[in-house]
């Protein structure tokens, strides 16, 4: 590649896209780790798309109407690093940048979420971004049609690289996208063909431009160290009623001489090669130097947004009071105030009619008073509508004709389901859900990692959620995922017991702002526990004393979760009539009972009574502490589950087999009492 003629060509764009690719290498040079050559390889397109397209404004980070810029390919964290800097983000200094990687920095190795302004989701694991972008730009339809093109009128751009695009997410987002149409969403792909073994042709031979002309897309092909053909690639794909790629044909560490090896994908640390790079850039040799004009020309690129966003707050001024409220409390992610009194009477009716209904069902019922008050809320299923009880009536369907529709299908795309959740929520003023079969938490399972790291309150509907599956069998049989769900931090694992532990499971989860939540839900029928009516939100509380010893002194406690509820009723009651005094606890929220203050555990679970839990799953460390923590002791506790994976058969018998019954648990409780 002939860089002095492209220097030459155009000097201007030369020179402030050089600043993006010298501070990468003095960056990633000083923290002696990191990816130079994917920073250095796209800087071209970054440049042109922050001067001639980006809508954004670094004085208002968070600014409603902005245009999403998502760096998929998160490693080269770089990149959208210098460009935060020299647009003028305020907290993205040059000190951070000097201090890239390092302990207390902002400038993490990969792209992280609320850590940065401009940042708009955590990148890194391939394919999360572009997965994300999908719900970024879903969301924006949505928006539009509900608020209006002069309130909701803005692209999501994404980079993404060849690793993006061989992830399996990558194409579950791509025919997402497509059959959506989301004509806002434009990804620009870093077509190096270098990944850190080497070639790409080692491990695939995928045609992308077909691939994504096969899903749907407006595809172009362009030099992607070509401002002009950038440029104008980029008016078009604006022009599409597609979705749009970009196929940009680059040299990963460009200038450098790693260039267009798999060495360029790494940190590319030596002194003398470096200040090799920087001669063929003609850039400052100091390290971390900015001409004083390039500087100023970039924050003239970032001023620049400060005019469309007056603009904007004039016409969001024009709005009616009532549409402002409604956006803004949406944004703020403020619960409407008829949702406490929508559950609390669908509590107050459930706990009189008493039904006998599958928690899965029961969620629906929560759903069908919740939607009609939060139009912010997002519903959709991965192909099991039917199965996980997401869709409401009032909802409509998402889809080209109807943009205000609120219940997506997601097709068969459960880790693209979950990602692109994300991505609504990362958006803002949306509360999307979505629901499969518990045991394909699996599938979805990094991107709902993502969300916990994030901080966002995605709601992950799981339905299915033990060997009640019954005939299915092992496969679709949940036992350890409870498990891994109670183990990520900053989530919530809800497994409730009946509509009214579900009903208050929704509420919090609707409610939370920074903690996603998963909602554990039978498939069969459960009876209602919970007939003593109470206002207050009691699985808040994480577990709850449901029903306390009456024949004598306390001897047993009984801790129980979902569907096992019911049944240490059942052995509470058989107990108590043998004169053995016994309390059920239902822990609907382990994660939420650790919450509460020392003074209420201990009055839920004192010192003394022997313990037994129960529950279809697979004995995990939140039991270790309920049983043998919280005063519990080793010769006094016992659990009530499974050991090994489920069979293949009626539900009923399954439980039987595998010694999931209130027998069991009676024997269980007398043994330890001796």
């Amino acid at each position: 590649m002939d860089i002095a003629a492209l220097a030459k060509a155009h000097p201007d764009h030369w020179k402030k896209a050089a600043a993006i690719r010298a501070l990468t290498l003095d960056a990633v040079a000083a923290a002696n780790s990191g990816h130079s050559g994917m920073p250095m390889g796209m800087a071209d397109v970054a440049t042109v798309l922050f001067e001639n397209h980006l809508k954004f404004d670094p004085a208002a980070p968070r600014w409603e109407d902005r245009d999403r810029f998502i760096l998929s390919a998160g490693h080269g964290s770089m990149l959208i690093y210098s460009l935060l800097y020299l647009t003028g983000y305020k907290d993205v200094t040059l000190d951070q940048i000097k201090n890239f990687r390092q302990w207390g920095a902002i400038t993490a190795g990969h792209p992280e979420y609320g850590h940065v302004s401009g940042v708009e989701t955590t990148t890194g694991p391939l394919g999360q971004g572009i997965a994300n972008a999908v719900g970024f730009a879903m969301a924006e339809e949505i928006q539009r049609a509900h608020f209006g093109k002069k309130i909701v009128d803005h692209h999501t751009y994404v980079i993404a690289g060849d690793g993006c695009l061989m992830e399996g997410i990558s194409q579950e987002a791509i025919g997402l996208a497509g059959r959506h149409e989301l004509s806002k969403l434009i990804v620009l792909w870093d077509n190096n063909d270098i990944t850190i073994d080497g070639k790409v042709s080692l491990s695939d031979r995928t045609d992308q431009v077909q691939r994504f002309k096969a899903s749907g897309w407006h595809v172009q092909e362009i030099d992607g160290h070509d401002p002009e053909q950038i440029d104008a690639a980029i008016t078009k794909a604006k022009s599409t009623n597609k979705p749009s790629m970009i196929a940009c044909k680059t040299h990963i560490a460009l200038g450098h001489a790693a260039q267009d090896t798999s060495k360029g994908h790494g940190a590319l640390t030596d002194a003398e090669q470096l200040a090799a790079a920087k001669d063929v850039y003609g850039a400052p040799q100091g390290a971390f130097e900015v001409p004083a004009d390039v500087k100023a020309q970039w924050e003239a690129m970032g001023s620049r947004g400060a005019e469309a966003r007056a603009e904007w707050d004039a016409r969001f001024a024009s709005i009616s009071d009532r549409k402002q409220g409604e956006f803004k409390r949406a944004y703020a992610l403020d619960a409407p105030k008829k949702l406490a009194s929508v559950v609390r009477k669908l509590k107050k009716e459930i706990a009189e009619s008493k039904p006998a209904v599958a928690t899965r069902k029961s969620s629906e019922m929560a759903l069908s008073v919740i939607n009609p008050v939060m139009p912010e809320t997002v519903g959709g299923s991965a192909d099991l509508t039917g199965s996980n009880n997401t869709k409401t009536g009032d909802l409509g369907i998402f889809d080209t004709d109807n943009r205000g529709g609120r219940y997506v299908y997601w097709g068969i795309r459960e880790h693209g389901m979950a990602a692109a959740m994300n991505g609504m929520a990362l958006h803002g003023g949306i509360r999307p859900y979505g629901g499969t079969f518990f045991v394909f938490t699996d599938y979805a399972r990094p991107s709902m990692r993502l969300a916990a790291l994030m901080g966002i309150p995605t709601v992950f509907v799981m339905t299915h959620d033990s060997i009640g599956v019954g005939e299915d069998g092992p496969t679709h049989q949940p036992v350890e995922h409870l498990s891994i769900c109670r183990a990520t931090p900053n989530s919530y694992t809800f497994r409730p017991a009946d509509t009214v532990e579900t009903a208050e499971a929704w509420e919090i989860a609707l409610t939370e702002k920074e903690t996603p939540s998963t909602l554990v839900l039978t498939r069969q029928n459960l009876p209602t526990v919970r007939t003593d009516y109470k206002q207050k939100n009691l699985t808040a509380q994480g577990g709850y004393v449901l029903a306390d010893a009456e024949a004598g002194k306390r001897q047993v406690i009984l801790i129980a979760t979902g569907s096992e509820v019911s049944l240490a009723m059942e052995a509470r009651a058989q107990l108590e009539a043998q004169g053995i005094g016994t309390r059920v606890v239902s822990m609907p929220c382990m994660e939420l009972f650790a919450q509460q203050d020392e003074a209420y555990r201990r009055k839920v679970l004192p010192a003394g009574p022997v313990r037994v839990g129960v529950e279809a799953a697979v004995r995990d460390g939140g039991w270790d502490k309920l049983l043998l923590g919280e005063r519990g002791r080793e010769a006094k506790q016992a659990f009530v589950g499974m050991t090994s994976f489920g069979a293949s058969a009626p539900a009923g018998v399954l439980f039987e087999q595998f010694g999931i019954t209130t027998d069991n648990v009676v024997a269980k409780a007398k043994e330890l009492l001796g």
